[in-house]
């Protein structure tokens, strides 16, 4: 259907009425020439052709999927500064409006100047309030990409990945020419793109970008008919050269316990090709695994992986729940000599998905203390060194990543950050079908806004200005890598006359006390509790 036919469908409502307007007051002015005739008929046919103008343009998604209605919106943007305290809600991870950091994702995607004046928008003395300490000394800016090399011993097919990446999120879930954007992008970019757990779709490969293929517990697309694991169906699409690092999720930030549904609406014929599910019916992601039941059968699971992508770095994704759980997972490390490549921690703060409220607000440990349990349950079993930690949860800007290098993440994923990037408008609508930006959903009319070239060009836009911003506050600190800060670099507020660093409030182990045996009974407690032949803790 012709997108100058698309004014009769319901969305148009506005643009077909501003049609039907121009031949009513036309006739009605030849036969009675009045000025408010006149008036009304100049008025309908100027955005008339506005609606035609929004139909045809590349920029903005809203104005092609709703034409001259959409425009109300970019009034309110214009006005934002002076009335954000009345209409924009605050953001509970310490930004002061979650708009705010909206705004930066566009103006970084878009090439907008992002410098603002008049000083924070933060209240300095309030409790919670983060910020990295500079050097008075500090290094030259550095055109280092940053990157880190990802692979241990085992790994016959190390990657080098960004410190930044696309976290994961499923074609299903996004729509194709979202998907198509994302991974022209990070091709373009040299990053990568996590598939989600939603397959490695056709839109992933038209683009050619770096994959990290992501497998979750109802193994699409290395699944056999009855949902169990496909060893031959895995080795055969982590054979391709785009596939660069397979990674097994245990849970994700959003609802970890939970399992996932892909609403039967969305499960059109190619989705269904891509997963390896029927047309038509819910797509059940289980909330467990059926390929492995106890840590030590989960290591030898990842060693699979490893084995069948033909050594490429294997790891798994987690939002960390009960301790024990991955301190057994630790001890199946130590019992099998089995490690992963890497680990991705996510946040219960983060995830784009739709979730039940209560597994949003309350399931699962925040990002960055799963990062700091992950990260000194390694040291404290004596295998940081052969382990590389990526993150994700609500990483947006460059101050983000500094926080989570500085608890010893090796790299970090965003996904709302590139969602915006592409055009989301945060207008939660994901689970409905009707994203009015063509970002998630599977309407075909609805996604034909979303202009995949002009959203590539946003999305290495965004990673390039975000890494140049890490660059600045990495030079700014004194250092010359990212990997350099410390907890000691980060302070937060603690109460209005106390301050604490990082190193206070979160501290660390030494290398192999785990095993020595830590008199910590923050750690003494679950490493006890943890059994490498069960998840189940033991008494």
């Amino acid at each position: 259907m012709s997108r100058l036919l698309m004014p009769f469908t319901p969305r148009f409502i506005t643009f077909t009425l501003c049609i039907i307007a121009v031949p009513v007051f036309g006739i009605a002015w030849i036969a009675d020439p009045h000025p408010v005739l006149a008036i009304c008929f100049i008025v309908a046919a100027f955005l008339t052709a506005v609606g035609i103008h929004d139909l045809n343009q590349t920029n903005h998604s809203i104005l092609r999927n709703y034409p001259v209605a959409a425009h109300i919106r970019f009034i309110f943007e214009e006005i934002r500064p002076e009335m954000r305290q009345y209409f924009f809600e605050g953001d509970k991870d310490g930004m002061p409006f979650s708009r705010d950091r909206r705004a930066v994702v566009y103006q970084r995607a878009k090439k907008v100047l992002d410098v603002r004046p008049f000083g924070t928008t933060f209240d300095v003395y309030s409790v919670g309030y983060e910020w990295m300490a500079h050097s008075i000394a500090p290094r030259p800016l550095t055109k280092d990409p940053f990157r880190i090399m990802v692979g241990d011993t085992e790994c016959t097919k190390p990657y080098s990945a960004s410190v930044f990446n696309i976290s994961a999120m499923s074609f299903g879930a996004l729509s194709a020419n979202a998907i198509r954007a994302l991974n022209g992008g990070a091709k373009r970019g040299g990053f990568a793109h996590d598939t989600g757990e939603g397959g490695f779709s056709p839109y992933h490969r038209e683009n050619g970008g770096d994959i990290i293929w992501e497998i979750g517990s109802g193994y699409f697309g290395a699944r056999n008919p009855d949902g169990t694991f496909s060893p031959e169906k895995f080795a055969e699409v982590a054979a391709s050269d785009q596939v660069k690092m397979v990674e097994l999720k245990l849970s994700q930030g959003a609802k970890p316990g939970h399992g996932g549904v892909l609403p039967a609406p969305k499960v059109s014929q190619e989705i269904a090709l891509t997963r390896g599910v029927p047309v038509g019916e819910d797509c059940v992601s289980p909330s467990q695994h059926s390929a492995f039941s106890t840590p030590i059968e989960m290591m030898h699971f990842i060693a699979e992986m490893r084995r069948l992508s033909g050594g490429k770095p294997a790891g798994f994704k987690l939002c960390i729940g009960h301790e024990w759980e991955f301190l057994a997972i630790c001890k199946a490390m130590l019992e099998t000599g089995i490690y992963p490549d890497f680990i991705v921690v996510d946040g219960k703060e983060g995830g784009t998905g739709a979730a039940p409220m209560e597994f949003i607000d309350h399931i699962g440990k925040p990002m960055r203390q799963g990062l700091y349990f992950v990260n000194n349950a390694l040291i404290g079993i004596g295998a940081r060194h052969r382990i590389k930690i990526g993150v994700a949860g609500k990483i947006i800007t460059a101050f983000d990543i500094v926080r989570a290098m500085a608890l010893g993440a090796d790299w970090c994923n965003s996904a709302r950050g590139f969602m915006f990037a592409v055009g989301c408008i945060q207008s939660q609508s994901c689970h409905t079908d009707r994203c009015p930006v063509g970002v998630a959903t599977q309407n075909p009319s609805r996604q034909k806004a979303l202009v995949v070239p002009d959203k590539i060009e946003r999305v290495v836009n965004f990673h390039r200005a975000t890494l140049r911003e890490l660059a600045e506050l990495t030079a700014a600190a004194g250092l010359d890598h990212p990997q350099e800060f410390k907890p000691i670099h980060i302070s937060r507020r603690v109460s209005s006359s106390e301050v604490l660093t990082y190193a206070d409030v979160y501290p660390s182990l030494s290398e192999g006390e785990l095993i020595a045996g830590s008199g910590n009974p923050r750690w003494r407690r679950p490493w006890d509790m943890a059994n490498p032949h069960s998840f189940r803790a033991t008494a």
